[in-house]
């Protein structure tokens, strides 16, 4: 019951955060980061053992390819 209690209680105030959430918001995405989101994805995915590298999974990011909706 003590771990519940503890939810309960009010985050503690983060004005740094709540700044970097306001620029956060209205901030699009460039392709470059949005090919280092993917090669991260890939990576962090990857089950252990695979012999995926971070490099590999950088370039496995430029030859991805995604099935049409109608191809389904």
């Amino acid at each position: 019951m003590t771990e519940r209690q503890m939810a309960l209680r009010r985050a503690p105030e983060r004005p740094n955060l709540e700044v970097l959430y306001d620029l956060s918001r209205n901030h699009e995405i460039t392709d470059a980061e949005l090919k280092v989101q993917k090669a991260s994805f890939v990576y962090g995915n990857a089950p252990e053992g695979s012999g995926i590298t971070k490099k590999s999974a950088e370039a496995s990011v430029d030859r991805m390819r995604l099935k049409s909706p109608s191809s389904q």
